[in-house]
């Protein structure tokens, strides 16, 4: 064996040296905000690698291909060239990775191309009309809810009625339906060469559990599993990492329980809590040392933390006590908060903070709206994360459909949406060309020979003058995009009134192929992972200082000097639709954990002391209860400039009564007024609210207050 030439116990706190150094066999890493996670793993990839671990058998996966690629370049500084041979990136890469390898195997086509979000909520509502749901039922659900039932279904492997039943049970007597979409929705993938996200997942795993040759030769492939972020994975990618280590057992997990926010996209939080169930044998390690935080803005995150109802109990702290304490503030309004806002950020700036240094963070993307109203007046630049992102917006949608249906002429949702581009081809005539590319092996010669009996001057003699030009050989992935680009722009410019804008975003589009070999290479990642920004890292527009806004769910593993949390009241963080799910309203205490911890220096919590709501115009919102519920103490420094009640926050509301009875008028602010209609203990209450629903609600979380009627 090589001599070992990184001294870990120097470069590694105590506790990272433990985890890092622990050898073979199950362990768990319990990695608190800024305790140096990524740190743990690059070491961990970097100790195996010394010792003897042959680079090319060690696994490492992660929730973006950026962040294993910027670990595994780590661990390549600090060793050698050895570790770069290290096999890392997400789960939907090495599904993606292994599907094509063994795709026989499924009886897959190994020239599957894999459909976004959106592409797969268009087939859904496709396959809805062609069946008559829509005609027959005046409120079957939207396309993309059907996409999110049916996506729930598949990451918490439950049955469709489970779903129904507790997240949708305004669709449940359309149960029989949407299962017999379902069917038609897999065979339509089958047909047509495609998958979803989810059916890389399940595929998977599907391959792995019925066939035990295919699973016993991965298994000899990685003998050394690296999990990042292991709080985030569903119970499919559970499953996964439990069969690929099934025979060595060499698999370390890292995550923060604290910080498992993405429930909404099938993350189990049981999965970290479980793990040692799943290893019997699983060494557990905590990293409770911060080198984010002073230790002021950790004692809030704690605090926020205490009242979780599970979790790896754990208690954050740091070399650097000394640091301001967070400030809260409570604007009269959402327009004084936004002022208030810009009025700090400036102040920072003068104080020689980078503007890209500060980060405002938020529960929902439309929350910050009229923050960007105030930041455009004052001329404060800012970007975006989160929320809808360009990638997803139709002109781009069309330039990948071109790609798409050339690289695969069995995408029948992509030649649908090229075709209906061009001014002489309407549904009928797209239906009829469709159906004649069926007839044979789709392909782009046997579009020519359709055109053919088409005037020289019709539109579609232009797309196939396209497809033979990108089957030029040797052209780069971002000539292909060039290629595209040329055909699309004057039918962009037509269609929309905005094409300056549009047709930048295009040039955005292809630089971000500039480090691609192959299309198909690209149009994976560019459905597995699209960008966040609207803008590539790479471009000059973005060396801009620019103040960052995002929501939380965007910001997770992300650090600012200074960061604002807007509206952490009551509705907005928690939203309003938690207050009935014990689960949900946990994961979303979770989150303002998550939005403090962002912080390496100054915090800044802003709760309005009201917000205008569409349903119920300018409503009084109590700060959130994540704040109410905190243990005794110290935690916040107030502003008075901004109307600020001085009070403590435990004490920042009124208690009033917490005792209700059937009968009784209450108003949430929320859900707004309803009718007491039960009380089965003496801390849930069930209401019956003016929209329709009832819904039950648990005292300790319902901010109630009684009202004389309900109408």
């Amino acid at each position: 064996m090589a001599k070992v030439t990184i001294d870990y116990s120097r470069e590694l706190n105590s506790a990272q040296y433990q985890a890092v150094t622990a050898g073979d066999g199950p362990m768990l890493v319990v990695a608190g905000a800024g305790s140096g996670k990524t740190r743990t793993l690059v070491y961990r990839v970097a100790w195996l690698v010394e010792h003897g671990v042959v680079p090319e058998s060690i696994l490492l996966l992660t929730f973006t291909r950026r962040a294993a690629g910027e670990m595994i370049t780590r661990a390549t500084s600090m060793l050698d060239h050895r570790c770069q041979r290290v096999v890392g990136g997400t789960f939907h890469w090495l599904a993606n990775r292994i599907l094509h390898r063994y795709s026989r195997r499924l009886s897959l086509h190994p020239d599957f191309t894999i459909i976004d979000r959106g592409d797969a909520e268009d087939i859904l509502n496709f396959l809805a009309a062609d069946l008559g749901f829509r005609e027959r039922h005046q409120r079957f659900p939207k396309k993309r809810t059907i996409a999110e039932i049916f996506s729930k279904t598949v990451n918490r492997t439950e049955p469709l009625e489970v779903v129904l039943v507790r997240d949708y049970d305004q669709f449940l007597k359309y149960q029989s339906e949407l299962a017999e979409l379902w069917e038609r929705y897999r065979s339509y993938k089958r047909q047509h060469h495609v998958m979803d996200f989810d059916d890389l997942l399940v595929y998977l795993n599907l391959l792995l559990q019925e066939h035990k040759d295919v699973c016993r030769e991965l298994a000899s492939q990685y003998l050394h599993i690296l999990v990042d972020e292991y709080q985030d994975t569903n119970r499919i990618q559970a499953d996964i990492v439990r069969a690929l280590a099934t025979s060595h057992g060499n698999v370390m997990v890292v995550g923060d329980d604290s910080q498992s926010i993405y429930s909404f996209r099938g993350a189990h939080f049981r999965n970290i809590l479980d793990f040692p169930k799943l290893f019997p044998d699983a060494r557990v390690f905590k990293l409770e040392e911060n080198y984010r935080s002073p230790q002021p803005i950790l004692d809030l995150a704690n605090g926020i933390i205490a009242s979780a109802r599970e979790k790896y109990t754990k208690c954050l702290f740091t070399r650097r006590s000394e640091g301001p304490r967070p400030l809260l503030v409570r604007p009269v309004d959402e327009t004084t908060q936004s002022e208030f806002i810009c009025s700090k950020v400036k102040e920072l700036q003068l104080r020689g903070v980078p503007l890209r240094e500060v980060a405002v963070l938020f529960r929902a993307s439309f929350h910050s709206f009229d923050l960007e109203v105030a930041l455009n007046r004052v001329g404060i630049r800012f970007v975006k994360y989160g929320g809808f992102k360009f990638i997803e917006s139709a002109h781009v949608k069309d330039m990948l459909a071109h790609l798409r249906a050339w690289q695969n002429p069995w995408d029948r949702i992509s030649w649908t949406r090229l075709l209906l581009l061009i001014n002489q081809v309407g549904p009928k005539r797209s239906q009829e060309i469709l159906t004649y590319l069926g007839e044979g092996e789709p392909s782009t010669s046997r579009l020519a020979l359709y055109a053919r009996s088409l005037p020289m001057n019709h539109g579609l003699h232009r797309l196939v003058g396209l497809f033979e030009e990108l089957s030029t050989p040797g052209l780069s992935v971002s000539q292909k995009i060039s290629v595209v680009r040329s055909y699309y722009e004057p039918i962009l410019m037509a269609k929309y009134d905005d094409h300056p804008k549009r047709l930048q975003e295009l040039k955005y589009l292809q630089d971000w192929t500039v480090k691609y070999d192959k299309l198909e290479e690209f149009l994976a990642d560019i459905a597995l992972e699209p960008p966040n920004a609207n803008v590539p890292e790479q471009h000059p527009q973005m060396a801009e200082d620019h103040l960052v806004l995002s929501t939380i769910h965007s910001a997770k593993g992300l650090e600012w000097q200074a960061v604002f949390l807007l509206s952490a009241v009551e509705g907005r963080l928690p939203s309003g639709y938690g207050y009935s799910d014990e689960e949900i309203l946990e994961e979303e205490r979770r989150l303002l954990y998550v939005a403090v911890t962002r912080a390496k220096e100054s915090l800044f919590l802003c709760c309005p002391q009201r917000i205008y709501d569409r349903k119920t115009g300018f409503r009084n919102t109590p700060l959130s209860m994540f704040l109410r519920q905190l243990p005794s103490g110290n935690y916040f420094h107030h502003a008075d400039e901004v109307g600020l009640d001085r009070s403590s926050p435990v004490d920042d509301e009124d208690s009033g009564e917490t005792e209700f009875s059937p009968g009784d008028a209450v108003r949430h602010p929320f859900f707004g007024r309803g009718l007491v209609v039960s009380v089965p203990d003496n801390l849930k209450v069930r209401i019956r609210f003016e929209d329709g629903h009832t819904r039950l609600l648990h005292l300790e979380y319902a901010p109630l207050e009684r009202v004389a009627t309900v109408y």
